[in-house]
């Protein structure tokens, strides 16, 4: 697959909408679910949580990067400053590791047509990558680590520890048995 990657910026919106569809990729998120505190999302399901995205990306933050293959967007990274998510810092099972500071890697969404096809290494790498050229000294993500059976796609955006493995993350601490934190060191 000869994908390309690039940033989210007013330049490629409306190929973010494009990508997320009328519904904002799950219920409305817009990949705002880690932006907002529960009430926030919770009342700008939608239309509010597009515009906040919106705004945010016209401010000239860089919330994330789009992969395109032969001119299509069909996946999402949104790989930014771990403090540009406070949900993370509310979090039991995702508190920081240590006090080095990291970039978070908190949402992929690949559309249905592209899974299964090892794009979520491809986008891992892509955001490790990003993450470097923007001053990252550590990338760090929130996989998935289903026990038993299959993880429904739904609930899947965090990505699975095998595509993180791929990418040559590690995990680095485990506070829940289905949620390990994967680092990656960049250089």
């Amino acid at each position: 697959m000869m994908l390309k990657f690039r940033p989210l910026t007013a330049y490629t919106w409306k190929d973010f909408e494009a990508l997320f569809g009328e519904k904002g990729a799950c219920g409305g998120c817009w990949c705002m679910w880690w932006r907002l505190s529960a009430k926030e999302f919770e009342a700008s399901k939608g239309e509010p949580n597009r515009r906040a995205m919106r705004k945010l990306v016209k401010s000239g933050q860089i919330p994330g990067i789009i992969a395109y293959l032969d001119g299509e967007a069909v996946a999402w990274c949104s790989v930014a400053p771990r403090s540009h998510f406070p949900r993370l810092e509310r979090s039991r099972i995702l508190k920081p590791v240590d006090a080095e500071p990291v970039w978070s890697i908190v949402c992929l969404f690949i559309t249905k047509s592209h899974r299964k096809k090892g794009l979520s290494v491809r986008l891992l790498q892509a955001a490790a990558s990003f993450a470097r050229k923007n001053g990252a000294k550590v990338v760090e993500g929130y996989a998935v680590d289903p026990r038993k059976g299959k993880t429904p796609d739904t609930f899947a955006y965090h990505g699975p520890v095998s595509a993180y493995r791929g990418a040559g993350f590690a995990e680095v601490a485990r506070r829940s048995p289905t949620r390990p934190i994967m680092r990656k060191q960049l250089k």
